[in-house]
């Protein structure tokens, strides 16, 4: 059964643009290194009157918007391989001094597949 990496990420609205770009370099790097899906989400419906909205579940504060993202692979093992060849990747060193967020308050784990139609 296939492993999936979530993220939930607040950004301010103004480096969306900033976000998108480093976001398509990264994940090209996971895809080069074995990743089988790579996606990237930004908040659109997210007035919804059931449950906990992701901007209050994220703690978005004025001029933010929320990034629902995933990373999918073939198995927990795959992703652990995937990952140590992304970490040492020097490409993906290169956001590090330019982040268009707080990576502090990004929400992230590692979910077994329980449903997969």
């Amino acid at each position: 059964m296939s492993y999936v990496d979530g993220f939930v990420v607040p950004v301010p609205k103004k480096n969306v643009p900033a976000y998108r770009r480093m976001s398509a370099k990264a994940g090209k790097v996971w895809k080069e290194h074995g990743a089988l899906e790579y996606r990237e989400c930004v908040g659109d419906d997210l007035k919804v009157k059931m449950g906990v909205p992701f901007p209050r579940g994220a703690r978005v504060k004025p001029g933010e918007t929320v990034f629902f993202s995933w990373i999918v692979y073939r198995s927990k093992a795959h992703r652990n391989r995937v990952n140590a060849k992304v970490m040492k990747d020097p490409r993906l060193h290169a956001f590090a001094k330019t982040m268009p967020f707080d990576w502090r308050r990004m929400m992230v784990g590692g979910f077994k597949v329980l449903v997969d139609l």
